[in-house]
């Protein structure tokens, strides 16, 4: 007699899959007969007790169900619980069905999966699936008490799950080398950590001397600094003081400190004179030395017309302002001026000389040059202007230079020689 699948168990199985996380397996459905009942703990062989208790009961929950059944505390090793447990199961005992209850429990999802299976050939290729799962204890004790599960079929799990057992032992051994290894690793990285540790406790112990260092350091300068300030202060109210017990302090040192600038331009003054007089005395050596190597060279005949010479005395003592020109030729200027029969003035045309002074100087004297290369623009205005309006006579020349201002004597002569009516 058939018997048609319970859509309400399959929908169990989902729901409960689905709350634990594992894979439901779709296994060919086919007819069996009516009536069939999964085989108990102590229905199955006595050879495949100890792979059930040791593969689908850990050890903690075995001595927890031994301990609740005998109400007491079992004082056997862990060889020794599971030997015992497995002569219990050899019959229907307490234990065994104590056995049976826990393990439909924690297998229960996947005793819901194998129930699909209806032959056996369903239940082999079902096992072949789910033992390759994670859920390899579920999938052995469904197998096994599994209805359509034949000798046959039983001695095939018995040994997949033996073999299983070889490998899990192999890898264990594997793990347990590795973990060796790991704990070798975490020993050394462990020392290194420690090193580490104490580099960094020790860099942080430097860390905090350089820094109290420092602040100690900046508490000095901040003292330093305010003795300064203080210093400071005291000095300014000293000086202060002074200013006030001696009125016109301020203008004596200014007196003092132009006093120092003319000793200075002074000096300056007298050395270049000096230059300049060695200068002439050079060059009036060298024009006597050319005047008696002329007088010794045959005098050629003289031509019948002659350019008309100047005399060098044609100012007479008339008054040549000097206008700008370098400090320094200042002294030439004058010794050329006074050799032409003239009276030498000058005015630097910028801020050293009063600029007011230079009106007074202008109408004092007869005659202006104005070197224009080196004097300030309001004193060449004030030059122009006043030649222009007065008509005297002015030379300007843009080059400051003994050759320039000698140039423009020579062209102030005619007008000295032949003056205006």
């Amino acid at each position: 007699m058939c018997q048609t699948p319970d859509p309400g168990l399959d929908a169990l199985v989902m729901q409960a899959a689905a709350a634990t996380g594992a894979t439901v397996l779709s296994l060919p459905r086919a007819t069996a007969k009516a009536g069939s009942r999964r085989r108990r703990l102590w229905e199955l062989d006595a050879h495949a007790h100890c792979p059930v208790i040791g593969v689908c009961l850990p050890l903690p929950a075995l001595r927890r169900i031994v301990d609740k059944v005998l109400s007491g505390e079992a004082l056997a090793n862990d060889y020794e619980l599971h030997c015992g447990v497995i002569a219990e199961c050899r019959r229907r005992t307490p234990i065994a069905e104590a056995l049976q209850r826990e393990l439909d429990r924690r297998c229960m999802i996947a005793l819901r999966q194998a129930a699909l299976a209806k032959t056996t050939e369903g239940l082999a290729a079902w096992w072949q699936a789910a033992s390759a799962g994670q859920d390899l204890a579920g999938a052995f004790w469904a197998t096994l008490t599994h209805p359509r599960c034949t000798p046959e079929l039983e001695h095939r799990v018995l040994g997949d799950v033996h073999m299983l057992q070889h490998q899990v032992g192999v890898a264990r051994r594997v793990d347990l080398k590795q973990f060796e290894e790991v704990l070798h690793e975490n020993g050394v990285l462990a020392r290194e950590l420690a090193a580490a540790q104490q580099r960094n406790t020790r860099q942080a112990d430097e860390h905090r001397q350089r820094h109290d260092a420092q602040q100690s350091h900046i508490v000095q300068l901040r003292a330093q600094l305010i003795g300064r300030d203080t210093l400071i202060a005291s000095l300014r109210h000293d000086l202060q003081s002074l200013e006030d017990a001696v009125p016109g302090l301020k203008t004596r040192q200014a007196l003092g400190q132009e006093n120092e600038r003319l000793l200075r331009r002074l000096h300056d003054t007298e050395r270049t004179l000096m230059q300049a007089q060695h200068e002439l005395e050079r060059a009036r050596a060298r024009a006597d030395e050319l005047t008696l190597a002329l007088q010794r060279l045959p005098q050629p005949e003289a031509p019948t017309a002659a350019p008309a010479q100047h005399d060098p005395t044609a100012l007479a003592d008339r008054a040549v302002l000097c206008v700008g020109g370098r400090p320094a030729s200042v002294p030439v200027y004058r010794h050329l001026v006074e050799r032409t029969g003239g009276r030498f003035l000058h005015h630097d045309g910028g801020d050293e000389d009063n600029p007011a002074q230079l009106d007074a100087t202008l109408a004092a004297a007869d005659l202006v040059i104005c070197q224009t290369g080196c004097i300030s623009h309001d004193a060449y205005w004030r030059v122009k202007d006043h030649c222009k309006r007065t008509g005297k006579r002015c030379v300007f020349v843009e080059t400051p230079s003994t050759a320039g201002l000698k140039r423009a004597l020579r062209s102030l002569v005619p007008v000295v020689e032949s003056p205006p009516a």
